[in-house]
Order: C-alpha cells, then sequence, then structure tokens
C-alpha cells in the first residue's frame, strides 16, 4: 500500500487478456457456475485460460466484493457476477439455483446486537437462505 491509501502498481493484481476474458465471461452468465464450468465456457468461446487463472481470478473477484460465491451442498463453490454492490444475502433454489439477492436490514440489527451482547466489535456475516422456488414447488405438483 503506497502512504495515499491506495495499493502501490507492484500489490494491484496484474490486469491480463485471461482476466478480462474470465471478468467477460462472468457478466455473460446469470447463473451460478463452478471453476470448472466458468473455464469450460471459455474454453469453448475459444480462450485459452488455464483453470488456475480462473480460480485465482474468481478469489480476486470475490475478495473485491464483485463476485458471490456460494457452497453447494457437495462442497462445491460456485460463483456469479454480484448483482448487488452492496451488502446483501441470498435466497436459493435447492433445486434449481435460482438465486434472488435481498437486502435485510433486521439481519443486520440483529448480527450487531448478538456480537456487541457477546462482546465482539466489527461483527461480519454471511446469510443465505435455502429453499424451493415456485417453479420447482409447481413442478411436482404436475
Amino acid at each position: 500500500m503506497s502512504t495515499s491509501g491506495t495499493p502501490s502498481p507492484a500489490s494491484r493484481p496484474r490486469a491480463t487478456r485471461q482476466k478480462a476474458a474470465v471478468d467477460r465471461a462472468l457478466d455473460s452468465l446469470e447463473d451460478f457456475v463452478s471453476a470448472q464450468q466458468l473455464h469450460g465456457h471459455l474454453q469453448h468461446a475459444g480462450e485459452r485460460v488455464s483453470l488456475a487463472t480462473v480460480y485465482r481470478t474468481l478469489q480476486q473477484q470475490v475478495d473485491a466484493g464483485r463476485v458471490d460465491v456460494l457452497r453447494r451442498d457437495d462442497g462445491e463453490s460456485v460463483y456469479r457476477r454480484c448483482e448487488e454492490q452492496e451488502h446483501h444475502h441470498h435466497l436459493v433454489c435447492r433445486r434449481c439455483w435460482r438465486t434472488v439477492e435481498i437486502t435485510a436490514p433486521d439481519v443486520e440489527q440483529w448480527a450487531a446486537t448478538i456480537a456487541r451482547e457477546h462482546g465482539f466489535a466489527d461483527p461480519d456475516h454471511t446469510v443465505e437462505i435455502s429453499g424451493v422456488c415456485t417453479d420447482c414447488a409447481g413442478s411436482d405438483r404436475d
């Protein structure tokens, strides 16, 4: 970090053709995808990007708050470009992985209150609520 509070050029991730390709692919996809699925999408589009670069770029994007990551029941992480740039939570369908981003002020207040009651400062949290979306629930009735 420089003294001005901005990262020095040496500490910033390098912009490369491969990272730009990963960014474009994320922008073009609506659903959550695994790193392997994203890599396959890139290969199909004719992009030469290693799987390691996909993983590194995804982690940098997650750390920067530009990509959401969820862990599926099988433990695999899946990624999607954030629609909301502010802190948010997710409602996730357990069948089709449809995801709705939500803001929940009551959750924020609850987290701050619980942290304070237990002597914690600067609380952070992640909330994912899973269920079955109306489309998938409706297919059960067919």
